[in-house]
C-alpha cells in the first residue's frame, strides 16, 4: 500500500528560496490563528444566523485546498525547495491539530478530548517515523489511504463545525440533509481511519527498517569472515 523509495541526493533545485508554492504554504499556516479566533472568540453575536460556523468552514476549506495547490505548483514549475519540503508537512500537521483542539471546545458533544488525542497523536507518530526514515536514507511516500484520510478530515471538521448550529438542512423544501449525523459518522470514521493509516504506515516503516538491519548484519558477518581469513593468511 505504501511505496518506499530512497531519498534523492541534494539537487540544485533544492534551494532555500521562498517562491509562489512556499507563499501558498505560508498562507495555510497564517490561516490557523484566524480559524482558532473565529471558533473561540465571543465577538460573534449572530449565533442564530450561523455566521461563525459558515466563516470558520470557509476558512478551513480554503486552507485545506492550498495543500494540493502548493504541491502541484511546486512540481509543475520545478520549484521544489528545502523550505517547502519542511513547511508543507508542518503546515498540514498544525492545521489539523489546531482544528481538532479548537473543536474540543467548540463542539465537545461531537469531539471529546480523547478523539482529538487519537487524531493528533497519529500525526505526531507519522512525523516521527518520517524523521527516522529520512535519517536512515529512505522515504515512505503517502499512499492512497493517506490521501483519502485528508478528504475525510476536511469533511469531518466542516460537518462538526456546521452541526453546532444546524442538525439538518432542508433541501428544496422536501429532503432533509442530516448535518448532525453526517458529522457524527464522519468523526468516528476519522478516528478509525487515523488508527488504520497509522498502523499501515508503521508496518511499511518497520519492514524497511528490518530489511536494512538484516543487510547490516550480513555485511558485518561478511567483513568479520574476511578479517579472519586475512589474519589466518598472515
Amino acid at each position: 500500500m505504501w511505496r518506499i523509495i530512497k531519498s534523492p541526493h541534494p539537487r540544485p533545485w533544492l534551494s532555500h528560496r521562498v517562491n509562489l508554492p512556499n507563499y501558498i504554504t505560508l498562507t495555510r499556516i497564517a490561516a490557523i490563528p484566524l480559524l482558532i479566533w473565529i471558533l473561540c472568540t465571543p465577538r460573534f453575536s449572530g449565533e442564530q444566523t450561523g455566521e461563525r460556523e459558515i466563516l470558520a468552514s470557509v476558512v478551513f476549506i480554503l486552507a485545506s485546498i492550498t495543500d494540493g495547490i502548493d504541491g502541484y505548483l511546486a512540481r509543475k514549475r520545478g520549484q521544489i525547495t528545502t523550505m517547502g519540503m519542511l513547511l508543507d508537512p508542518l503546515a498540514d500537521k498544525l492545521l489539523i491539530a489546531a482544528a481538532f483542539i479548537a473543536l474540543v471546545q467548540f463542539n465537545p458533544a461531537l469531539v471529546p478530548a480523547w478523539m482529538a488525542v487519537v487524531i493528533i497523536g497519529r500525526e505526531f507518530l507519522v512525523s516521527g517515523l518520517r524523521s527516522i526514515a529520512a535519517s536512515e536514507g529512505f522515504t515512505i511516500q503517502a499512499s492512497e489511504l493517506g490521501k483519502f484520510k485528508m478528504l475525510v478530515q476536511i469533511i469531518s471538521v466542516v460537518a462538526v463545525i456546521l452541526a453546532r448550529r444546524w442538525h439538518e438542512w432542508p433541501v428544496y423544501g422536501i429532503y432533509i440533509f442530516p448535518v448532525y449525523w453526517i458529522a457524527r459518522l464522519a468523526i468516528w470514521f476519522m478516528v478509525l481511519l487515523s488508527l488504520v493509516s497509522a498502523l499501515d504506515y508503521f508496518v511499511a516503516f518497520w519492514s524497511r527498517i528490518d530489511r536494512k538491519s538484516e543487510k547490516r548484519r550480513r555485511r558485518a558477518f561478511v567483513l568479520a569472515r574476511r578479517r579472519k581469513r586475512d589474519v589466518q593468511a598472515v
